[in-house]
């Protein structure tokens, strides 16, 4: 693998580990010329189901959007990257498991919303707000009723 720091091709791996749920190998990697270390991450390569958007359009599954979108909801929130991590895997392991080849945006959104709406209120109207499009105050306040019981 080639060093980032100084595109040196010769590099050498110091120590692997399997990650706690087994689904990625993390390595430590030394440069043979510059000796700095870097640590890259294997992970298996799945197809997902491609998206198919409101407006028709079809566009590959894109981690990190979803990452994004998780980000925004939950930008200044006591959520730490791991749940936010997990509540992704989750997510897309979903996806895998529905066995189709393409999967509506709307699917994904529902299943978004279901998981900020276990590690956030807060981020969860957020997201809600954005994604159901409210028109005026009484779906938001009907979604905030939701949440209080």
């Amino acid at each position: 693998m080639k060093c980032p720091f100084c595109s040196h091709q010769d590099t050498q791996v110091i120590e692997t580990r399997v990650s706690e749920d087994g689904d990625f190998i993390r390595r430590r990697r030394q440069c043979g010329a510059c000796e700095k270390r870097f640590t890259t991450y294997e992970r298996p390569e799945v197809n997902f189901p491609t998206v198919v958007k409101k407006d028709g359009r079809r566009v590959e599954y894109d981690r990190n959007k979803l990452l994004g979108s998780f980000k925004l909801a939950l930008r200044k929130r006591p959520v730490s990257t791991v749940q936010i991590d997990s509540a992704i895997e989750r997510i897309e392991e979903k996806l895998l498991h529905l066995g189709q080849r393409e999967v509506i945006s709307a699917r994904i959104g529902e299943l978004v919303m279901r998981e900020l709406k276990k590690l956030d209120k807060v981020a969860y109207i957020r997201y809600a707000s954005v994604y159901r499009s409210f028109e005026d105050i009484d779906e938001f306040r009907a979604l905030v009723d939701e949440v209080r019981k």
